[in-house]
């Protein structure tokens, strides 16, 4: 069964699918990621976000390939229609073309469609590690990081370049020097972290929201069923004849979002897509914004009081709303 996964049009012209898988894995196993990108691709799929960090982008890569180079048409795939994402880790932040080079030889691919810098972190380049020490840190110099950011752009090996994990407040520091603007903010957002001021500010700047975590990171050890669970959700799941994900899911699409879903499962997969069919009223919408609201991924390990640009969380947000 396909779908019809519209697009969205982006800053720097590109299009990019509002349903995306995410890889992200704490298993990392290479032929389970395989598998899925397979799947997923012929449920209509076609956007893969991937990172450095996350070490999937081989068995991402080596996927996408077997797609597009299928000896038979049914399966295969044209390059021109996957829109692939990377990101920057914060060990790269003083050479993002070297970094982004690694990253085309790891997914076997001439070029990316979106490159993020992952985080507003900058570490020492050994902290190739999702988890940083505290002698790790190093002082954050956005303005450099984003002229290689924006070399990237010049030398073909990405479309778009974009952020992740930023606030307004960073994004608009960001704006005050960039010759190319972010595309794209890559942000946590769900029915429980709406992102009304990230939403706005990218609103009015022409940059595209991507949400992480759309249905709140269930299955990741620092994620929550605490959004598919919710009363709220759960009613209005029950009153169109959907399930909890797929409402959470469309959800954000009507914000204007894209979405990318991490489930390696069949089913979920499938489910998922069906986010795209569902219709929601307005009163469903007015319900929504009653929830409470809580950001699980909180960037902790981005904190601490002595190496740490960000002394607190509210230094990491610039946002009492976390």
């Amino acid at each position: 069964m396909k779908f019809n996964n519209d697009q969205g049009r982006l800053n720097c012209g590109a299009t990019i699918p509002v349903m995306g898988l995410g890889t992200y894995s704490s298993q990392n196993d290479w032929e389970e990621t395989k598998h899925a990108v397979h799947m997923a691709l012929q449920m209509g799929y076609r956007h893969f976000d991937t990172a450095k960090i996350y070490g999937s982008e081989p068995a991402v890569g080596e996927a996408l390939r077997e797609a597009i180079n299928a000896a038979d048409e049914r399966i295969r795939i044209e390059r021109e229609d996957i829109f692939l994402t990377s990101k920057l880790w914060g060990s790269d932040h003083t050479d993002p073309v070297s970094a982004l080079h690694t990253t085309l030889k790891n997914l076997g691919m001439e070029y990316v469609d979106l490159y993020l810098v992952h985080w507003p972190v900058s570490l020492k380049p050994w902290a190739n590690y999702a988890v940083p020490k505290e002698e790790d840190f190093e002082r954050v110099d956005m303005e450099a990081t984003w002229a290689g950011m924006e070399r990237c752009l010049d030398l073909g090996l990405c479309r778009c370049i974009g952020v992740s994990n930023f606030s307004p407040k960073k994004l608009h520091h960001l704006l005050d020097f960039a010759s190319v603007p972010p595309s794209v903010n890559q942000v946590e957002m769900h029915p429980m972290f709406r992102q009304r001021k990230v939403r706005e500010f990218c609103r009015e700047n022409k940059i595209h929201v991507s949400a992480y975590s759309p249905l709140g990171g269930p299955g990741n050890a620092w994620g929550s069923t605490a959004v598919v669970s919710h009363p709220i959700i759960q009613s209005i799941a029950l009153k169109h004849k959907a399930t909890p994900p797929q409402v959470a899911l469309r959800w954000g699409l009507l914000k204007g979002a894209s979405m990318i879903v991490k489930s390696f499962n069949e089913g979920r997969l499938k489910e998922n897509m069906g986010a795209l069919d569902l219709r929601l009223d307005d009163q469903d919408l007015r319900d929504i914004e009653k929830m409470e609201e809580r950001k699980i991924m909180r960037g902790e390990v981005y904190v601490n009081k002595t190496t740490s640009p960000y002394k607190t969380l509210q230094d990491l947000w610039d946002d009492d709303h976390i």
